[in-house]
């Protein structure tokens, strides 16, 4: 099995649907014997640029470890959800688990508002 980072982008209008999705995918690693080293929910944040005319996304960032038949049926259910705008599969050479710095910003952004 091999280690990987998935970033995902959900579209804001969907943003309720988030916390299913990310059950969804985790059943599906763990049903293939998987292990999930990092799950964040960074929330919605501006996009740099637009992409089909929508300005925000609600960002997911996700560290795993799970076999190349799992990293297929995901990226599949990625292709056909019109939910996602984008998505990103890096392979890793570890699994990481310590807060990512995009997740960090949303954090500190919502304490300050507070």
């Amino acid at each position: 099995m091999r280690h990987y980072e998935i970033v995902f982008l959900v579209h804001p209008d969907q943003s309720e649907q988030v916390p299913g999705m990310l059950d969804r995918y985790t059943d599906t690693i763990k049903k293939a014997g998987g292990k999930i080293y990092r799950k964040e929910d960074c929330g919605r944040r501006q996009l740099e640029y637009p992409i089909n005319k929508v300005y925000k996304a609600h960002y997911v960032l996700m560290n795993i470890e799970c076999s190349n038949d799992s990293l297929e049926e995901l990226k599949d259910s990625f292709r056909f959800n019109d939910v996602i705008i984008r998505n990103l599969i890096i392979k890793r050479d570890q699994g990481i688990t310590e807060p990512s710095v995009l997740f960090k910003q949303s954090k500190k952004n919502k304490e300050d508002k507070l």
